[in-house]
């Protein structure tokens, strides 16, 4: 199909330039909105007067509307996103980057969303909201338990999650692990809940903390209310997980100077369920925990694994070491070009 624009350019020149400006501001705004001009030609890199004409024309033709609290998009321009899609990847190769992704990484497939998450103007919701779309197309019918973990880039699935997905299915939804002492909005008990009431579903808590001795877990598993959680999370058919960086976990674990110490003598890059692993994928160190383990995963009908950002890169290609093969990743530009470049 990339051979026939070539005719539409002959015929029209700058189309395709114009087409493919007009669908990347579009696709940024939708991504980040509301939304102001000048933010968004930090995003996506270019001049304040090329986002001003692109965005006044998609305003004109009610793509967009704008207000004071910034730019956003229609309904007619969601839809408008959603029918060029298919043209656009085809247009830029993007499904083939994809591919190269997988194969590099040795898993099924890759999603790769536009941006950096991880840079300063960078958002999450463009990650949010293609794991929304590959749950919505992968997820069985039927009844499904899905095991959630926690953090920023879990809260931003979550948000974008929306009642279509339980269409046909009962979801129930269960934290994949105790709590870490973050942030209350970022546990996966909080993450889970936002998940069933974004999609009419349910859910069941885990009131057990992460960082609890071998000893001290054993006549908890004994409580019924704890033990019908754990069940369920041993019985979950899906997995939706993120990827950390190894010492921006460690902070939020707060885990003790002499282990960090010992995590950056092993060169440790990257932590997923309560391991921390260096660039080749080899376990440095690893936190007894409640929940899911890496070693379950191979058994899970759905695993997402969501993380982006070229600050993530090397967690993300160290992590696919240990990942099983059947991982679909769902990640941005930042980390895609990481990888891509090693």
């Amino acid at each position: 199909m990339r051979e026939d624009w070539q005719w539409v350019e002959a015929i029209v020149p700058q189309m395709v330039t114009k087409l493919t400006n007009r669908f990347r501001v579009l696709q940024g705004i939708a991504n980040t909105q509301p939304v102001g001009r000048r933010t968004l030609a930090t995003s996506l890199a270019c001049s304040e007067r090329t986002i001003r004409t692109t965005t006044d024309a998609l305003a004109e033709l009610g793509f967009i509307q704008m207000s004071v609290k910034g730019m956003q998009i229609t309904t007619a321009g969601q839809q408008l996103l959603r029918g060029l899609e298919p043209v656009m990847d085809d247009l830029s190769g993007w499904r083939e980057r994809e591919v190269q992704l997988a194969e590099k990484l040795n898993i099924a497939h890759c999603t790769i969303v536009p941006g950096d998450s991880t840079a300063p103007t960078g958002s999450l919701m463009g990650m949010g909201q293609a794991a929304g779309q590959v749950l919505t197309d992968q997820l069985p019918l039927g009844k499904s338990t899905v095991a959630v973990m926690g953090g920023h880039t879990m809260a931003a699935v979550a948000s974008a999650l929306t009642p279509a997905l339980s269409v046909n299915r009962q979801l129930l939804f269960v934290p994949a692990r105790g709590g870490v002492g973050e942030s209350p909005a970022i546990q996966a008990n909080a993450v889970s809940a936002q998940m069933a009431q974004q999609t009419n579903g349910e859910f069941r808590s885990l009131f057990v903390p992460e960082q609890l001795t071998i000893a001290t877990y054993k006549p908890l598993f004994a409580e019924p209310a704890i033990h019908e959680v754990l069940q369920l999370i041993a019985q979950s058919n899906v997995v939706i997980h993120g990827i950390g960086q190894a010492f921006v976990m460690a902070k939020r674990r707060k885990i003790s100077p002499h282990v960090i110490a010992d995590l950056t003598a092993a060169h440790a890059v990257g932590e997923a369920f309560g391991h921390f692993f260096d660039a080749e994928g080899h376990v440095v160190s690893k936190f007894p925990r409640i929940g899911v383990d890496i070693a379950d995963l191979a058994a899970k009908e759905l695993v997402i694994a969501v993380a982006g950002g070229a600050e993530k890169g090397a967690a993300i290609a160290a992590y696919m070491h240990l990942a099983p093969a059947s991982t679909w990743l769902i990640t941005d530009e930042g980390a895609a070009d990481f990888v891509l470049k090693k």
